[in-house]
């Protein structure tokens, strides 16, 4: 069984497993710890990871990056569409007001949603871990961004079940960093150790107040900036070079997505230079218009054009402070991480705010990586994890309501307030004739990011069958899962034990704490006065809850038919490009064979084929090569496994004459060893026994003498008068006869030796 978690960043994703010596980050098919989230859809295969990013210059238009920030997003958001004119490839608006992307593959014109190209990445990152562990990995934690809708959780929940992985939970990204820092520590202080993790990353800032204590970490609070990152800073870098290249060489790097893409790698390496030195250079060889380009600027310079963007940085830090009710005075310790972290003036920013300097003891790009592994063992059943709780919150209030009016749970209807623990559950009690609608919503815009839905998801309980028209009580179980995302667990109504149903029977729960709410199906309007119950508890014995049927509408979300079709559309991808990775591996093998096998043919081989022989593989080969080159270029598996075949036909006489020759003088020794053997057992039976096998072993030995005798007489280049495989069952023969003449004796020695033989 795995442990694996799966940090899937918006630029690069970590995979890291928990094995008995601690946790491990794997590497990618090329030794690397992050693995680029890219899928690049070529000519014939897909290109996934490291392949994809490789392949991306050469097909810009079908290489989907970023889709981290597309994942349960409206088209028609402004983000949205800022940022997809940073993105090459071509997209529409879905049917349900979603995001389409469209591109070319395979001669034809498909749409994938970004839920199916996670999958993909997902896809590649579990056969990665499948190949390091040599066994199936399912089970696996994922770290998820604070400021996730619920939508946007279960895009990430769909795109995992597409591809067989079964998330445990998915964990907020600073909740796996606060865990990866707090279960090692042990120098606990007497009074509570409050750490502020502020998580830089490549298109997002999260920042979250963790208060620890031994074995335990509640998270105090969640805030962000969904659109402030390092590549931010890398924008500023290509906008000042994009306007100043297009002033001095006349060229617009904006008409050409190739010189984008280059551009924009450039300025992230630029980024990383002036990190460490006081200036940088950028020099790009034919950028564009087959013109050179270069540039420098000096880092005092570029934090002058950051300014907007370091400002930004200290809201999300003053808010988390604010939510968690502490100064910035409280605060014992700043553990700044993520890739975009390492810019110098950002520390000097958080420095002055937090009135001490960020530390840097977790590993800024693999922390969250880890602790997700780490949480995945603790909910796993493999590993014996020590005891530690992990106190997550909700970073968003959630509401309820019945026919678009709140229940009267609390102000506006509010059933998980921002900061409500993970998981928990609340059961509400309810007086219901026939159906019971429920609709979850986010009860305050302004804690959302912008341009986010209220809206969540609709439930339709029942129906429930009253007697004489009374009405039933029932009893709902609404549930914020270690996921973050709500949902109702269970919808039970409480009949007489002799109470007949079709509903499914389930035991009462003793003292079940419920809280009653009133909705408009439920309120007897002539008498004003409210008909479900407060308390809720029924202390009459006999009394059974009965299961209801719950159907639950997600906003924007998959369905199960939808995602059944995207998983069998996975996996007919993964069949073509597992074809195309045969077919170029038996196109390598073939070619692999003719230069191979040529300077064998006239060495190694050279004594074993006649002159018509070697002409006739000769010839053979040269045809196959050129082949491979012209027609052979791109054919099929079958067309390739065929070639190959004909020229093992033709060499295979050749190779079996040579490689047989040094198996027959290890055969023949076999056989004379055997005939010695016997020859020597014979002088401990009687006499007409010791004669048969003196006489089986003198023709075993004739029959050896005259072949070797025709043998020597044949040159090499023929086929041999007896094979190994001849000798090796003359030897089985005489054995068999020997023994056979050892077993009818009847006296102990010759039955000792009857049974040695046969122990043997």
């Amino acid at each position: 069984m795995s442990v694996v978690g799966f940090d899937i960043g918006n630029e690069n994703c970590v995979i890291a497993v928990v094995k008995q010596r601690g946790v491990d980050v794997l590497l990618n098919d090329e030794s690397k710890r992050e693995t680029p989230a890219v899928v690049c859809f070529g000519e014939k295969q897909r290109f996934l990871g490291s392949a994809g990013a490789a392949s991306a210059m050469m097909h810009p238009k079908s290489t989907i990056s970023q889709v981290k920030r597309l994942i349960g997003r409206k088209f028609s958001d402004p983000e949205v569409q800022n940022e997809l004119k940073m993105l090459p490839f071509e997209t529409s608006e879905s049917l349900d007001g979603g995001i389409s992307i469209h591109l070319k593959y395979l001669k034809e014109t498909h749409t994938f949603t970004p839920v199916q190209i996670l999958a993909m990445l997902f896809a590649h990152l579990k056969t990665i871990a499948e190949k390091d562990l040599g066994t199936d990995v399912t089970d696996c934690v994922i770290g998820v961004p604070s400021y996730f809708t619920d939508l946007q959780r279960r895009a990430y929940l769909n795109a995992a079940s597409i591809v067989g992985l079964k998330p445990l939970r998915l964990i907020h990204d600073c909740t796996a960093i606060g865990l990866g820092y707090g279960i090692y520590k042990t120098d606990f202080p007497s009074k509570v150790l409050v750490v502020a993790f502020i998580d830089i990353g490549q298109c997002d800032t999260q920042v979250s107040i963790a208060a620890f204590q031994a074995g335990k970490m509640m998270i105090l609070s969640h805030a962000f900036d969904r659109s402030l990152g390092g590549r931010d800073f890398d924008e500023l870098l290509f906008c000042h070079f994009a306007a100043k290249f297009n002033e001095q060489y006349n060229i617009d790097v904006y008409c050409s997505a190739k010189a984008c893409t280059r551009l924009r790698a450039a300025c992230e390496k630029l980024k990383k230079v002036l990190s460490a030195n006081s200036e940088g250079h950028l020099n790009i060889e034919c950028l564009m218009d087959e013109k050179d380009v270069k540039g420098i600027i000096k880092r005092e310079e570029f934090e002058n054009l950051a300014s907007g963007l370091l400002e930004r940085i200290c809201i999300p830090c003053n808010k988390a402070l604010a939510d968690a009710g502490l100064t910035a005075e409280k605060i014992n310790f700043v553990e700044l991480v993520g890739s975009g972290s390492r810019i110098p003036v950002i520390s000097r920013l958080l420095t002055s705010l937090f009135k001490r300097e960020p530390s840097r003891t977790l590993n800024a790009s693999e922390c969250v990586g880890r602790g997700c592994a780490l949480q995945c063992a603790m909910l796993s059943p493999v590993f014996r994890v020590k005891e530690y709780e992990v106190q997550d919150s909700i970073p968003f209030s959630i509401g309820l309501s019945s026919d678009e009016s709140p229940i009267c749970a609390g102000s506006n209807g509010v059933i998980f307030p921002k900061g409500q623990p993970i998981p928990s559950v609340k059961t509400l009690t309810f007086q219901c004739r026939n159906f019971l609608h429920l609709e979850t919503f986010y009860a305050n815009l302004n804690e959302l990011p912008p341009g986010t839905s209220p809206k969540i998801s609709s439930f339709t309980i029942g129906p429930f069958h009253g007697s004489h028209g009374n009405t039933t009580e029932a009893k709902v179980r609404v549930q914020l899962n270690l996921h973050g995302i709500v949902c109702i667990e269970s919808a039970t109504v409480i009949t007489a034990g002799d109470h007949h149903s079709n509903f499914e029977a389930m035991d009462v729960e003793p003292n079940s704490e419920t809280v009653g709410y009133v909705t408009e199906d439920c309120v007897n309007r002539k008498c004003g006065s409210p008909c479900c119950s407060v308390d809720g508890t029924r202390k009459d014995k006999a009394n059974r809850r009965l299961r209801v049927e719950v159907s639950e509408n997600i906003y924007g979300g998959m369905t199960k038919d939808e995602i059944l079709e995207a998983h069998e559309k996975e996996l007919q991808l993964t069949q073509h490009d597992r074809t195309m990775e045969l077919t170029k591996d038996k196109k390598n093998s073939l070619e692999a064979y003719v230069y191979e096998m040529r300077p064998k043919l006239f060495n190694t081989y050279r004594n074993y084929a006649s002159e018509k022989e070697r002409d006739g593989i000769s010839r053979g080969l040269q045809e196959t090569e050129e082949w491979l080159y012209d027609d052979g270029e791109d054919e099929t598996l079958h067309a390739y496994s065929a070639k190959l075949e004909d020229l093992k036909q033709l060499v295979g006489p050749i190779e079996n004459r040579y490689k047989d020759e040094e198996a027959r003088a290890q055969a023949t020794r076999d056989l004379l060893s055997s005939i010695v053997e016997h020859r020597m057992s014979a002088g401990s039976v009687p006499l007409q026994n010791k004669e048969q096998i003196i006489d089986e072993c003198n023709k075993a030995e004739q029959w050896l003498r005259e072949k070797m005798q025709q043998q020597d007489s044949l040159p090499k280049c023929s086929d041999p008068v007896f094979w190994s495989s001849d000798i090796q069952s003359k030897k089985e023969e005489l054995n068999m006869v020997c023994q056979e003449i050892l077993g009818s004796n009847g006296s102990p020695t010759s039955q000792h030796v009857h049974n040695t033989s046969d122990h043997q």
